[in-house]
């Protein structure tokens, strides 16, 4: 049943990136030129996206537990450390030179469009490097837990 839900979850992401047309590249590096031809969807997809889960997690906060799976995984960590600010910066480059990101680049797919088959590529390999660098860290548990106490515990 987790695999139907999270199926008919994507389905909606996926229709709605088509109808607000955040699968164009295009509009994207738009919003982004904001020295130029400033393109304001994307604000506007965002603000409507944070209102819809905003009232998803006061809704689902009502609920003892989910429906489709034994507990609530609520983020626990608040902290900014190295990892997060490096993959926020990769992804910004990304994004900001090719304006794809996860979600609309496998949708893009579709097209069959060589570009965007090199992206998905290229992001499959970053994440496969980012799997084996983790892979060779310290326990990324005791790293988040040492992160979350400081060190002095």
């Amino acid at each position: 049943m987790q695999a139907l839900a999270s199926l008919v979850c994507g389905l909606v992401f996926g229709c709605g990136l088509l109808i607000s047309g955040m699968t164009q590249p295009a509009k994207i590096l738009g919003f982004l030129d904001i020295l130029g031809r400033w393109d304001p969807t994307l604000a506007f997809v965002m603000a409507g996206a944070l209102a819809m889960s905003g009232a998803g997690y006061a809704l689902a906060r009502r609920f003892r537990g989910p429906m489709f799976a034994a507990q609530y995984l609520w983020p626990t960590r608040s902290d900014i450390d190295r990892p997060l600010v490096t993959g926020a910066v990769l992804f910004g480059i990304g994004w900001g030179l090719v304006g794809l990101c996860p979600g609309p680049a496998l949708e893009n797919l579709a097209t069959l469009s060589p570009r965007v088959i090199v992206f998905v590529l290229a992001m499959m390999a970053g994440m496969g490097a980012q799997a084996w660098w983790q892979s060779r860290a310290p326990s990324a548990s005791a790293s988040g837990e040492a992160a979350l106490t400081g060190p002095d515990g």
